[in-house]
């Protein structure tokens, strides 16, 4: 019996060793909780960011789920984040709040909210929405927010993703359907015509606005390639497929979203 006891004793060891590196595993699995040289875990910053959000601090916000992104890639929780930024940029572009790429402009006599969207290349809906200006009269003197960096537009067909940017800053990312058959065009373009609640011209019949039938939905924005546009649409159930007959689909939230933010004659580049 006594001659056992070392035996049993280095049994127990090894027991206790391996559910404490089984513990040890299990509890890093997800998440990592601290990167390689001391930098902040993702837990510290997921925790700050319910701080920010409390706070309503969306500058500050944006800048800790883009770190959660850069320094946690392999995470599972990436795409969330990503959609965090994509919703926090969309509401600091419609919020009071000045940013690096906007303005606050003081009104001059004889201006209009349209003159100094054309002076600046944004839109009347975008400086509406962001000064929370319910209609077009404005007073000399007061200041508004003005974004003053123009956006653009691409299309990624084999995604059926539409990626708005500003300055080669992505602002967000939209799910789209593109054409069957490869039938959207690729290539350079540009914005040359906007409608609301557009009527849909289908073979010599006319499809007015609001009908089920209407596929085009609540916003048109036209090309410089006769027939082509961004558009809504009445089946958001086929968005993320190659459905169309080669116009560019997104839901009529997002078209109407993304109708506010582009001026007349944002480039549109459209690839494979």
């Amino acid at each position: 019996m006594v001659r056992r006891i070392p035996v049993v004793l280095a049994i127990v060891t090894i027991l206790v060793l391996i559910l404490i590196l089984t513990f040890f595993f299990r509890s890093n699995n997800n998440i990592p909780l601290q990167k390689i040289g001391g930098s902040v875990s993702a837990s510290a910053l997921l925790n700050k960011a319910k701080d920010l959000q409390a706070k309503g601090d969306l500058v500050s916000l944006k800048n800790v789920f883009q770190q959660l992104v850069n320094d946690f890639p392999n995470s599972n929780e990436v795409m969330n984040w990503q959609k965090k930024i994509d919703d926090i940029n969309i509401k600091l572009l419609f919020s009071l709040v000045i940013t690096p790429k906007s303005v606050l402009y003081e009104i001059k006599p004889g201006d209009t909210l349209a003159k100094i969207a054309r002076e600046f290349k944004t839109t009347l809906d975008l400086i509406k929405i962001s000064n929370n200006l319910s209609g077009d009269k404005i007073i000399p003197g007061r200041k508004i927010k003005v974004w003053t960096v123009p956006f653009s537009i691409l299309v990624d067909k084999s995604q059926n993703i539409l990626i708005l940017k500003s300055d080669e800053e992505i602002i967000k990312n939209y799910i789209i359907s593109t054409g069957k058959n490869n039938s959207t065009p690729i290539g350079n373009f540009k914005i040359t015509s906007k409608l609301i609640n557009p009527t849909w011209y289908k073979s010599g019949v006319v499809v007015p606005a609001g009908s089920p039938e209407n596929i085009l939905g609540t916003r048109w924005m036209g090309i410089d390639l006769p027939s082509y546009g961004l558009h809504g649409t009445t089946e958001p159930q086929n968005l993320g497929q190659q459905v169309t007959q080669g116009c560019v689909r997104l839901s009529n939230h997002d078209v109407e979203e993304l109708y506010t933010i582009i001026p007349i004659g944002t480039e549109v580049v459209i690839v494979d």
